[in-house]
């Protein structure tokens, strides 16, 4: 693979990469795959965790770019969304790799899974058990990604029927209430879209809570904030997933009558953007894959597939 770097890569500022005389600096959003809510606790005994979103790495706008050799594949891969109590995979984009959510957890564990965002914790017993750890591996904070890839899941610090939130790209996870931890805007697309909200934890004799921290404890209406999932409750409401291509976390399960299962999360997306010039370099593959125009004139394209970006 060749060299790469950012602006302050002292060893790419010395090799100069350019396309004739065009140095080819893009800004980029990497979003993991969400995880997946878990299923009301078994033995039967309280509702299930919301999944974490999908790592949430970015540098628009104003953040440090990458520097993209010339004449050059780049492999991009769109991690996948995680079933029910499953991590969510990474996505990857040159040296920028995000990782898959933590999935939520129920009895008899009760403890979320680490990851780009964590999952949150069952509604136990046991109680005060911690939701899963967000940005892992660690990321360092921008005022972009104010805790890196992304925060931890809700922890359980009260009785067995509630269940916690997975955490979001912009907050934790809701505790012991439930709501998933809120994700971030970013118009990198060339328009404003919400990406990686912690899902909803289920519920024991309610509606399950909201997903993306929206909505109210609980909400009758299954909204997908940030694109998470909404947690199942005994509405009857039932575990909802993340949205494709948001890195949103799925709903965790509520009581059967509201759904048992968690729900999947919602898979990651890629996106590159560059100013005109440069983005007449760049080329987009397979076709699922696109490269459109923003309103100001930059080029942008969208990986919502694992796919190639190639340089000339």
């Amino acid at each position: 693979m060749p060299l790469l770097g950012t602006k302050a890569a002292g060893s790419v500022r010395g090799f100069g990469f350019t396309s004739g005389s065009l140095k080819l600096e893009v800004d980029y959003l990497v979003i993991a795959g969400g995880a997946g809510g878990a299923p009301f606790g078994s033995p039967a005994s309280g509702s299930g965790g919301g999944g974490g979103a999908g790592g949430y790495r970015t540098s628009f706008p104003g953040g440090t770019q990458l520097i993209l050799a010339p004449s050059t594949p780049y492999s991009i891969t769109i991690g996948g969304s995680g079933g029910a109590t499953t991590n969510g995979s990474p996505s990857t984009f040159s040296s920028i790799t995000s990782t898959g959510g933590g999935a939520g957890a129920s009895a008899p564990n009760n403890v979320g899974s680490p990851g780009g965002s964590g999952g949150g914790s069952g509604g136990g017993p046991p109680n005060g058990v911690a939701g899963g750890t967000g940005n892992t591996p660690p990321v360092a904070a921008t005022p972009l990604m104010p805790n890196g890839q992304g925060f931890n899941g809700g922890s359980n610090s009260n009785y067995y029927g509630l269940s916690c939130g997975g955490g979001g790209a912009g907050a934790v996870g809701g505790g012991g209430s439930s709501p998933g931890g809120i994700g971030l805007s970013n118009t990198i697309s060339g328009s404003s879209v919400d990406y990686a909200g912690g899902a909803g934890g289920g519920s024991r004799g309610q509606d399950g809570y909201s997903g993306g921290g929206g909505g109210g404890n609980p909400v009758a209406n299954p909204a997908n904030g940030f694109g998470a999932g909404h947690g199942a409750g005994a509405g009857p409401i039932t575990a909802q997933a993340g949205t494709v291509n948001t890195g949103g976390g799925g709903g965790g399960g509520g009581l059967v009558s509201g759904g048992n299962s968690g729900a999947s999360g919602g898979s990651g997306i890629v996106i590159i953007r560059a100013p005109a010039a440069v983005g007449a370099k760049l080329s987009v593959g397979p076709g699922t894959n696109t490269k459109t125009t923003a309103p100001n004139g930059d080029t942008v394209c969208n990986f919502t597939v694992t796919g190639t970006l190639t340089t000339s």
